[in-house]
């Protein structure tokens, strides 16, 4: 199981808080021209705790039946379903019922609704855990460098799960998730 270094203290609410933990999360990503780096906390807002975290590329062994890059917000699913011993293999079909009712996710880039990988996007499996998963909040709309046009955060609203956007850290976000891009 991947171990997780304590977490810091963030006051419940601070939305800006759990942001520049995830953007932290961000930095671990290691970089590519062809993905972002992308962070992402999941929160038990009654309590505020933080259940897990995940970057892009964490836990990049292929998860069975599941090939491919891993996301920040999958990877934080297969944290909670290792914790739990719970199957890892899509995590959030097993998560629900260990999952606290009021639980929110923070990442840092919208979650993504096409997968060039043809894996399931981070839209569908947040979407498993609706009625539990009770909002995201992101920190940037994911740039059209390699998905023309991506519709996770309508999705998502239209599905009855409020996407907010935490802002007055876009410009740092996109640094981050874009490390290791040519420059335009």
């Amino acid at each position: 199981m991947a171990s997780e270094a304590a977490h810091p203290t963030i006051a419940p609410g601070d939305h800006k808080g759990y942001m520049e933990y995830a953007l932290d999360r961000a930095r671990l990503s290691p970089p590519g021209p062809r993905k972002f780096c992308v962070g992402a906390v999941l929160v038990n807002a009654d309590k505020n705790e933080i259940l897990s975290t995940g970057y892009s590329m964490e836990l990049e062994k292929e998860q069975p039946g599941d090939p491919g890059k891993t996301h920040a917000e999958q990877c934080c699913f297969i944290k909670v379903a290792q914790k739990h011993n719970l199957p890892e293999e899509l995590a959030e079909d097993h998560i629900r019922a260990v999952l606290p009712k009021n639980t929110v996710l923070y990442t840092t880039m919208e979650p993504c609704n096409e997968r060039l990988s043809g894996n399931r996007t981070c839209v569908e499996r947040i979407l498993v855990l609706k009625g539990v998963l009770q909002a995201v909040y992101v920190g940037i709309k994911e740039p059209a460098r390699f998905i023309k046009a991506n519709a996770g955060e309508t999705r998502l609203a239209e599905a009855g799960i409020p996407v907010y956007h935490v802002e007055g850290m876009e410009n740092r976000i996109m640094k981050v998730s874009t490390a290791g891009h040519e420059e335009n």
